[in-house]
């Protein structure tokens, strides 16, 4: 299965995966994209989301194996924000020797079956708004942004909405498949000591989804591999810290960041 992909940079550099959350697209990573000169970054839109197949069955090893069949089984640093950091995990127990580095945006590993069920029932709901200005206004108080620039966000969700029959307007995702994706995140992950490879974790300092509970069976199993980064705002680290997370992510790379955003 092959998903839609979006691309950045020269192709014989280096090259970033980039994996979004669920409600999200591959373009999201545009503006970090851009603030890391050097790399070719490629980041698919996930299954039932975007402009990618929205058909079952959406189960991680199915996410796994549509994502390698878009981008090949090829050596690449991974970053992962939310489920898709979980998706990155994944893939770096699958493969470790394929990921040199892995960055974690504030990833969701796990959550209890009791937070994936008031989670999924919430995405059972019809998201829909009656126009793109109440989308945008909904979208900072459901995702409790904190810092985030309105037009980052307006042109990040721009590309990432359609106007329904009945003149509302919805993300393009499958309700299903968000859905389908709590779920996942409530099933057991690889354990620490089986991704044993250099690790950033940017958690946002506000976040809904803390990471206390996890952060000391992390840093036991991966020691110095472990590095941790604590930026402002929330969850959504790319939209309220985009220039820190960028910064820290250029550093863990040993690359050269910039805090303006360059052409493609």
């Amino acid at each position: 299965m092959t998903l839609a992909l979006h691309e950045w940079g020269d192709p014989g550099r280096p090259r970033i995966v980039c994996l979004h959350g669920v409600r999200n697209h591959g373009r999201h990573f545009g503006p970090l994209a851009a603030r890391l000169p050097g790399y070719h970054v490629l980041a698919p839109d996930l299954l039932g989301h975007g402009h990618s197949p929205w058909w079952p069955p959406w189960d991680i090893a199915t996410h796994l194996d549509a994502i390698v069949g878009t981008v090949g089984a090829r050596e690449s640093i991974l970053v992962g924000h939310s489920f898709g950091g979980r998706l990155a995990f994944e893939l770096a127990a699958r493969a470790p020797k394929l990921v040199p580095k892995l960055v974690l945006l504030d990833p969701v590993i796990v959550i209890p079956g009791h937070v994936a069920l008031t989670a999924a029932e919430n995405a059972r709901l019809d998201k829909s708004y009656v126009s793109f200005d109440e989308l945008i206004e909904r979208r900072y108080d459901e995702s409790q942004l904190h810092f985030a620039p309105r037009e980052l966000v307006v042109e990040d969700l721009a590309s990432h909405v359609e106007t329904g029959d009945d003149g509302r307007v919805r993300y393009r995702y499958c309700q299903s498949a968000v859905v389908a994706a709590y779920g996942e995140m409530a099933s057991t992950p690889p354990r620490f000591e089986d991704v044993r490879v250099p690790t950033l974790l940017v958690l946002g300092e506000r976040s809904y989804l803390p990471y206390d509970h996890l952060l000391d069976a992390h840093r036991a199993a991966l020691g110095d591999l472990l590095e941790v980064v604590v930026v402002p705002g929330g969850h959504s680290v790319t939209w309220d810290a985009l220039d820190e997370t960028s910064a820290a992510i250029a550093e863990f790379l040993g690359q050269p960041h910039s805090s303006e955003a360059t052409p493609a």
